[in-house]
């Protein structure tokens, strides 16, 4: 069963310094019809303008994964990191039982495009961490690329959750497959291009809930670029 969440039926914010999308409830855009999928609990995508950002503010009990689009974002957290991150850099951060960080965009020339997604940890009240990895074009070009994991497999980040994330970028024409396992479920998120999803079609900010389904069959109808999740 595909259940798909059409871009247009987002949440919407536009704050002037700050362009967002939310796939799910959050903040001030609240539906009880869409809280989430399964541990999947935010897909936001965002685009902060030059020299503008997210004060300093607090997290807790969330492993969140940063994906950055287009552009530089720079982050500072309580547990002493400091990085910026650009397209290809994959952050993770588990909040544990308390962490506070800023979002910051160090360009005065250019916005920054993003996807911050939060993921519901396995247990709560954990120490907090900090990790991030580069991950190329040619690196998930023409495949799924593990880039999110619970084992830290073929290099990916690891996060405290049964959840493995891929990223992809497919030309047009092209064509990928991916199986899942018996009681596990799937999240597929189009950030450009269009894909067709096992016959139905996703576009730019189209989402697609897959469960009761043995196998995600994803071919581009235009070059696109997507972040697939193997959800428990």
């Amino acid at each position: 069963m595909v259940t798909i969440r059409p871009s247009k039926e987002r949440g919407h914010l536009d704050h002037g310094w700050l362009d967002t999308y939310h796939t799910f409830s959050f903040g001030t855009y609240y539906d009880e019809a869409h809280m989430g999928f399964r541990d999947l609990r935010v897909i936001n995508e965002d685009r902060v303008e030059e020299s503008q950002g997210f004060g300093t503010h607090p997290h807790r009990d969330m492993e969140i994964v940063t994906y950055v689009v287009d552009g530089a974002l720079e982050h500072k957290d309580s547990m002493g990191n400091g990085s910026v991150i650009r397209r290809g850099d994959v952050q993770h951060m588990s909040a544990g039982r308390g962490v506070m960080h800023s979002e910051f965009n160090p360009s005065k020339f250019e916005s920054v495009h993003l996807l911050q997604i939060w993921i519901l940890p396995e247990e709560k009240g954990i120490t907090p961490t900090y990790d991030q990895n580069m991950f190329d074009d040619d690196a998930k070009r023409g495949r799924l690329r593990l880039v999110v994991s619970p084992d830290g497999a073929e290099d990916s980040v690891k996060i405290r959750q049964n959840t493995r994330m891929y990223a992809s970028i497919l030309p047009a024409g092209d064509a990928v497959e991916h199986a899942i396992a018996d009681g596990r479920h799937a999240w597929v998120q189009v950030i450009t291009g269009a894909v067709e999803l096992n016959g139905h079609r996703l576009s730019a900010g189209d989402g697609a809930a897959v469960s009761e389904e043995s196998k995600l069959a994803l071919k581009a109808i235009e070059e696109a670029e997507f972040l697939l999740f193997d959800l428990a």
